[in-house]
């Protein structure tokens, strides 16, 4: 994490007491067709979110005023609360084996009391009520609440969020709000001017200048995400600092073109550059999110590399374009549409990709089942194939939302973990068992209230992962279940077959 800082600091909404840890879809496709389609603009999003084609022209004098004027009161102050998190000392006043140790004067010991507050932005994108932010500005909050610039205070419920592009959707119960219409940040070009609007340092509604200093921009940031992460930022010199988080970054027409989301930092303030994501992959975010509470991930199922020079003359490339595939998937998209590894990726769907950024944020615009064309070259000739993609278990179908319900298995029951709890422990998800004397876990010592975070190297994020995982271990010699209980102790348990 010390190393990120040094190089990047993800504007981390200013939270007091605490840290916050810190792609675009055939947005008008009914008939899933490869070309965009014109619809009337719509002031509530519904299911579908227009961008617009407007040609960019320098006012005279090159004023930013009205774009300032018609942005800023769709900006609003995202304001979070944190449960406070247990702490060591926490644990050892609860657990009387540790109490054995410490003794009475571990009672001494205090964590935080209160509960943690932070701050970030959003942008209102319909009247109704629909503002994006990050998902680290919100993530993991027990409590959100937007103040809009003319100091009116809403709640806000979490309608989804997508990790992975760092987004989330936030509803208020509200109507003819202020909102900021989409821009196309595919028209957006080098050098073009634009603002940056947020509330960096509690400083609401403020505005800053700057211009497009390089597009398709990956900082590394979201890799983490098990390879999901999807980075092909908008990099500008318009100043951002914490709390710009999920603020609006507009052009001079006053559309939205991007969501401010990271800065490159050594100090953990603006020191020259900030990056935003696009408003082709917010655009295709909101919608999923709205349409199936999760959002469409498609994959073309590929192993890239990008051609330098060094690749070039290993693989005797006659240039330096497009990106090299190293391998694929058997079942894959690409594997299906008669890609072959060698092939060197030059263009998806007419437009040209030279980096995994721009392949992956060109891909990222679609759904499981939608068709691509793939231009590619091998052996130095041109082809085109049409590639179907896939979804992350390898099949075309639209992904649904899982409930997270409790499930039981093996006479057990197993209950997903209220926000509460996962906040309370600091855990992003897990099971909870319960009903053990009465099951064919009661001879494996775990007890009732315990929660399972891991089995084996898989982790445990909902009930159904449990299931899952230990079915797959049966014909093994057993499985190592890792979690804590409610009080704080961390347990492993060596399971053999459940019976």
């Amino acid at each position: 994490m010390q190393a990120k800082q040094m190089m990047l600091g993800l504007m981390a909404s200013a939270v007091l007491g605490g840290s916050v840890a810190v792609g675009g879809y055939k947005l008008l496709e009914p008939a899933r067709t490869a070309e965009p389609q014109a619809v009337a603009t719509d002031p509530n999003v519904r299911y579908t979110s227009a961008l617009r084609s407007s040609t960019y022209a320098v006012p005279e004098g090159l004023n930013f005023v009205a774009a300032a004027s018609a942005v800023t009161p769709a900006v609003v102050h995202v304001m979070t609360e944190y449960a406070p998190k247990m702490s060591q000392n926490d644990a050892i006043r609860m657990d009387p084996f540790l109490r054995q140790f410490f003794g009475d004067d571990a009672d001494g010991f205090r964590g935080q009391s209160g509960p943690q507050q932070g701050s970030g932005s959003g942008v209102v994108i319909a009247a109704n009520g629909y503002i994006v932010t990050n998902n680290h500005v919100i993530d993991k909050a027990d409590k959100i609440e937007v103040v809009l610039d003319d100091k009116r205070k809403y709640s806000a419920t979490l309608v989804g969020t997508d990790p992975n592009t760092d987004l989330a959707l936030l509803k208020v119960d509200a109507d003819n709000l202020p909102y900021v219409r989409y821009g196309n940040s595919d028209n957006v070009k080098v050098g073009e001017w634009v603002l940056a609007v947020g509330n960096p340092f509690n400083l609401n509604s403020t505005v800053t200048a700057g211009i497009i200093s390089a597009k398709g921009r990956n900082i590394n940031i979201l890799r983490d995400r098990e390879g999901m992460g999807i980075e092909s930022f908008l990099q500008t010199d318009a100043v951002v600092n914490p709390g710009n988080s999920g603020g609006a970054l507009v052009n001079l027409n006053g559309d939205l073109i991007g969501i401010n989301s990271a800065i490159a930092s050594r100090s953990g303030s603006f020191e020259g550059y900030s990056f935003a994501v696009p408003s082709s992959i917010v655009s295709k975010v909101v919608d999923d999110l709205l349409k199936y509470k999760v959002v469409q991930r498609a994959l073309l199922g590929v192993n890239i590399r990008e051609v330098d020079a060094t690749l070039a003359s290993e693989k005797k490339l006659k240039n330096l374009d497009g990106v090299y595939v190293v391998g694929m998937g058997k079942t894959s998209a690409a594997a299906d549409a008669g890609l072959k590894e060698g092939d060197v990726i030059t263009e998806i769907n007419g437009v040209k990709v030279n980096t995994a950024s721009q392949l992956q944020e060109q891909v990222a615009r679609f759904r499981p089942g939608d068709k691509i064309k793939v231009s590619y070259l091998r052996d130095g000739d041109t082809r085109t194939a049409t590639a179907t993609l896939r979804n992350a278990t390898g099949t075309t179908d639209i992904v649904r939302e899982e409930t997270g319900a409790a499930v039981e298995y093996e006479g057990a029951k197993f209950a997903p973990l209220s926000r509460q709890e996962a906040n309370k422990l600091d855990l992003d998800g897990g099971a909870k068992i319960s009903g053990v004397r009465g099951s064919n876990f009661r001879e494996t010592g775990i007890a009732d209230g315990f929660i399972i975070t891991r089995i084996d190297k898989n982790k445990v994020t909902k009930p159904q992962d449990v299931k899952r995982y230990l079915e797959a271990a049966k014909g093994n010699q057993g499985a190592l279940v890792e979690g804590v209980y409610p009080d704080g102790r961390k347990a492993y348990y060596p399971i053999g077959q459940v019976d």
